[in-house]
């Protein structure tokens, strides 16, 4: 008999551990007020030739102590996680009409312009710029120069046969060299005005037009520059 209500016994810990997944307490207190009981019955009913082990009874105890403060920690990292999760949600909606800048070679075409910020890591006396689109299309190409430091570079939507191309996601590709001929390193990231935040992940994604921007990414803030 004894054997019996002890494998009853590591059964309704287990279930404990499985009612704790779904973080209900009153489901944990019910285990627990059942796995007393059990033991009880246990503990009264054990033959007198040959009675429970008291380390056993101990290591019971402890094993089911053990599985409720477990289950009381995760509940309080839930809470901690929600909570954070709120205040991240509440602070990516500030960005709601402000410009940002966040790195990134993708950028959105609407309305006849698509922007970058281009950052050479010195002067490039020559610089051949290429917009790609979706499907990974060379549909535009300049030469330019650039000057060192942050620049924004904006491109119109024409394509090199002078074709307005469609909105969507182009991608911006430098190559760029120094007056001695030696290649330059141009970091490139995106403008624009934040237009919603998505919240239907796990992570708040700020939308600039149709582009999403993780708020890891993004660099700098402004205000909008629409209607000055």
């Amino acid at each position: 008999m004894t054997t019996g209500i002890s494998s009853t016994t590591n059964t309704t810990a287990k279930t404990a551990v499985s009612a704790g997944s779904s973080g209900n307490a009153t489901e944990i207190a019910s285990n627990f007020t059942q796995f007393l009981t059990l033991l009880t019955t246990q503990l009264k009913n054990q033959n007198p030739l040959d009675p429970m082990d008291t380390n056993q009874f101990t290591q019971q105890l402890v094993q089911f102590a053990g599985v409720e403060q477990q289950l009381k920690s995760n509940d309080r990292l839930d809470s901690i996680l929600s909570a954070s999760q709120a205040a991240s949600s509440a602070s990516a909606t500030s960005y709601i009409g402000k410009t940002i800048t966040a790195d990134g070679s993708t950028s959105q075409l609407s309305n006849g312009s698509a922007s970058w910020n281009l950052t050479p890591s010195r002067a490039a006396s020559k610089a051949v710029i290429t917009i790609l689109d979706s499907k990974n299309n060379v549909v535009a190409t300049q030469a330019t120069s650039l000057t060192a430091g942050s620049q924004a570079y904006t491109w119109n939507g024409k394509t090199s046969a002078g074709m307005t191309s469609a909105d969507g996601n182009y991608t911006i590709k430098v190559a760029a060299t120094d007056a001695t001929g030696a290649s330059v390193a141009v970091d490139t990231s995106l403008t624009g005005t934040v237009d919603e935040v998505d919240l239907s992940g796990t992570t708040p994604v700020l939308m600039v037009g149709s582009q999403k921007v993780p708020l890891s990414s993004v660099q700098t803030i402004g205000l909008s520059t629409s209607g000055t």
